[in-house]
């Protein structure tokens, strides 16, 4: 059987609420809102997709973007909060190349809800934190 299907053989709607379980949801979201600036302001330096955390971030986190969106980025943003995780944040050089990857998939999926207001409060943020204006 392949990854994702059912033992009927049909592979669910993502576009539906079989996406995640409300209580995994909700998880996902009080991890994210408990650990995410904590870890990011401690790696930021260290990745080269900040941009993109960041506008996940503020997507999964805006009230107007559907639920089953906001569920992708979620999980995605737990993922990169989680203290254990595939391959470990300390290994230099490919310790976050796994957070990166479920990240990149997860805006894959959900690039249409990511608007310019998202990626230009990323920009900001980003700015502020380098220093900048």
């Amino acid at each position: 059987m392949a990854y994702g299907n059912r033992s009927d053989g049909t592979v669910p709607d993502l576009t539906g609420a079989e996406i995640q379980l409300p209580a995994t949801i909700a998880r996902n979201e009080a991890r994210v809102r408990a650990g995410f600036w904590r870890k990011f302001l401690r790696v930021a330096s260290f990745i080269p997709f900040g941009e993109d955390l960041l506008a996940a971030y503020y997507c999964a986190t805006d009230a107007d973007v559907p639920l089953r969106v906001r569920a992708v980025l979620l999980g995605a943003l737990a993922y990169f909060i989680l203290p254990t995780d595939l391959v470990p944040d300390f290994i230099a050089g490919f310790g976050f190349t796994d957070d990166a990857t479920v990240l990149a998939t997860a805006i894959g999926l959900v690039s249409a809800y990511m608007t310019p207001a998202h990626r230009n409060a990323a920009r900001r943020t980003l700015d502020r934190l380098r220093g900048g204006s």
